[in-house]
C-alpha cells in the first residue's frame, strides 16, 4: 500500500526545489555560463535515472526475467535521446560567449562525470584510468570502483544465451569481468542462432535490440558532443587536459554489445 503524504506536503516541498534550484553558482559574471551549468547538472540528473534504471534491467536479466527488463531499458534509450538534444541548447552558445567565462572551469571537465562512467561500465566499457579523478569524492570512487568490478549488463545477457542453451565458450562465461570486453566470433555465432531463428528466440532477440538502442543512442550522444564541442571551442585541447575534439573522435569507435554489430554483416 502506499505511504499517505503528509497533509502540509506542497510540489516545493516533494521536489526540495528550493535546495535544487540553489545548486547553481556561476563563478564568472558572464550570462552564458548559467546556461552551461544547467545543461551539465541537468545531464547529471539524467544520468541518476538511467543507472537506475539500468540497475532494475540488470537484476531482472541476471534472474532471467527478459521481458520485463525491456521497459527500463527503453526508458533509458529515450533519455539518452533527450540528452542528445540538450546538445542543440548548448549550441547556441558561441564561441565567443564560451572563451569569455572558459577560464573559470580550470581543469574540470565532463570526462570526469562518476556517473558517466559508472553508465559505460555497467554497458561492458570498463577503463580503471577514470578512477584517479574521483579519489577526493570517497563514494563515487567507491561506486565506480563496483561498477567497473561487477559483470556488466552484457555480461548478464551473454549468460542467459548459455542457460537458454546457446553456445557460449565457457571462458567467455568465466572471464575477468572487471577487464574490457573482447570480441569473441564464438559469441556472435550464438547470437547469429538467436537472429535466424527469432520466433524461437525472441525474448533473447528482443533483448539484443534493446541493448543496440542502447549502443545506438551512446553513439549518437557521442557524434553530437563531438560536433558541438567543434563548433564551439574547434580543436582546441579541452579543458581536463584532453585532446578536445581528437578524444571524443575516438570513443565513436567503442561498441559496448560488438557482436551485436558485427553479426548484421553475417546475416
Amino acid at each position: 500500500m502506499t505511504d499517505a503524504a503528509p497533509s502540509d506536503m506542497t510540489y516545493a516541498g516533494y521536489l526540495t526545489l528550493d535546495t535544487l534550484l540553489d545548486a547553481q553558482h556561476p563563478i564568472s559574471d558572464q550570462h552564458d555560463e548559467m546556461l552551461f551549468v544547467i545543461i551539465h547538472q541537468t545531464k547529471e540528473l539524467w544520468l541518476k535515472q538511467i543507472l537506475h534504471e539500468v540497475a532494475l534491467a540488470q537484476g531482472l536479466v541476471r534472474s532471467g526475467d527478459l521481458v520485463p527488463a525491456y521497459k527500463s531499458l527503453a526508458r533509458v534509450s529515450r533519455i539518452q535521446a533527450v540528452m542528445t538534444q540538450s546538445w542543440d541548447i548548448l549550441a547556441t552558445m558561441t564561441p565567443a560567449d564560451y572563451l569569455r567565462f572558459r577560464g573559470v572551469l580550470g581543469s574540470s571537465s565532463g570526462f570526469q562525470s562518476d556517473q558517466f562512467r559508472r553508465f559505460e561500465a555497467m554497458l561492458g566499457l570498463k577503463d580503471e584510468r577514470f578512477l584517479k579523478f574521483h579519489e577526493g569524492r570517497p563514494h563515487a570512487l567507491a561506486a565506480l570502483k563496483a561498477a567497473i568490478a561487477a559483470p556488466s549488463l552484457y555480461d548478464d545477457a551473454l549468460s542467459q544465451l548459455a542457460v537458454a542453451g546457446l553456445p557460449v565458450p565457457v571462458e567467455v562465461l568465466n572471464r575477468d569481468v572487471s577487464r574490457p570486453y573482447e570480441p569473441s566470433q564464438a559469441v556472435e555465432d550464438a547470437w547469429l542462432i538467436v537472429y535466424r531463428d527469432t520466433e524461437r528466440w525472441w525474448p533473447l532477440y528482443q533483448l539484443a535490440e534493446k541493448l543496440v538502442d542502447l549502443d545506438d543512442a551512446l553513439l549518437t550522444w557521442r557524434h553530437k558532443h563531438v560536433v558541438t564541442v567543434e563548433r564551439i571551442i574547434g580543436r582546441r585541447r579541452g579543458t581536463g587536459g584532453t585532446d578536445g575534439v581528437g578524444y571524443l573522435t575516438e570513443t565513436l569507435k567503442r561498441r559496448c554489445f560488438p557482436e551485436l554489430w558485427s553479426l548484421r554483416t553475417a546475416l
